[in-house]
């Protein structure tokens, strides 16, 4: 009799077990790949969106989240062990992850947020078709150039020369820059560009900057200066220079303007891309999705603090004031 018992009991354990694993389900690990700074923005957007899609993080699915630090040996290391490791997908942000995490792989998919053109940047052959293993959502930055600089001059009449930091490696902030000359050449203002391939170039540089040198410090699309934001703001901060950046959440930190597309939003969008991928749908079948959606926020602290007035044009437009 204590024979049959026990053997009931490791039946009525394992059946448990059985049931419990079926209820739960299969977990999809997405491997994630940010240059940190203002991006893990995107990467809560893509949480909040998996979470209505009914994805809880830890039950259905499991975001491993690699923060590479502006560092592409990391980007390239972190690919190269998520294809080992055989997760569903790979979440990649920013054109040079991207590029970078292709070039590193070799099967598994991609789901990208790129502010570059996926098609001439080589990622997609089209948006209807994308045509391979990438597939994601594009949002304008290097585009918006020109009308950041229109802006930031509507808040400070009297501007004359802005200071700008970026990769002269990347293709990506190189066509930046080139837009930045032409607009700033249009509207006689003095375009000056400091070069940084790495974090630590970055922070020299902007160590070495000096009050007047500029009267305001203007962002182009650059992974390695956005990841490192809160370094620039607090620069800027110390030397009373105005800051035009192409995120809202960077402005809540103390920025004092934006103009650019929200990347909580962009993340959020970015989830159904995720979601269609690790069930089966392959990445070749899925048209890239624009956000064309643009947001202006200004912080009126910020402006307080450095002594400037936004003029109330401006203000009107604004999607989101800080005071």
């Amino acid at each position: 009799m204590k024979n049959i018992l026990g053997f009931l009991a490791i039946v009525a354990v394992l059946g448990c077990g059985a049931i419990a694993e079926a209820q739960q389900g299969k977990i999809y690990r997405v491997g994630v790949i940010h240059q940190g700074g203002q991006f893990s923005a995107i990467v809560d957007g893509l949480r909040a969106g998996l979470k209505e899609l009914g994805y809880e993080e830890g039950i259905q699915i499991h975001l491993d989240i690699r923060d590479a630090k502006g560092d592409l040996r990391a980007v390239e290391e972190a690919a190269k062990a998520f294809e080992r490791d055989k997760v569903s997908l790979i979440y990649a942000v920013t054109m040079i992850v991207v590029t970078t995490v292709k070039e590193s792989t070799g099967n598994v998919p991609i789901v990208f947020s790129v502010a570059t053109d996926p098609v001439s940047g080589g990622l997609v052959q089209s948006f209807v078709k994308p045509g391979g293993r990438l597939t994601g959502v594009y949002y304008l930055t290097t585009d918006l150039t020109a009308k950041r600089l229109e802006i930031l001059k509507e808040i400070l009449p009297k501007l004359s020369r802005v200071v700008t930091f970026y990769n002269p490696n990347n293709p990506v902030p190189r066509e930046a820059a080139k837009l930045g000359r032409e607009a700033a050449r249009q509207m006689k203002i003095q375009f000056t560009e400091r070069h940084a391939v790495s974090v630590e170039e970055l922070r020299q540089g902007l160590r070495a900057l000096k009050a007047k040198e500029a009267d305001a410090f203007f962002y182009i699309s650059d992974g390695i200066v956005v990841s490192q934001a809160q370094l620039v703001i607090d620069t800027a901060a110390a030397i009373k220079l105005p800051t035009m950046f192409q995120e809202q959440n960077i402005v809540a930190q103390g920025g004092l303007a934006s103009y650019g597309q929200n990347f909580h939003e962009i993340g959020r969008l970015s989830a159904k891309y995720v979601q269609k991928v690790v069930t089966g749908t392959p990445p070749r079948d899925l048209r890239v999705e624009t956000v064309d959606k643009f947001e202006m926020a200004i912080n009126l602290k910020t402006a307080k603090a450095i002594g400037i007035t936004i003029p109330a044009q401006v203000l009107a437009r604004a999607d989101r004031v800080i005071k």
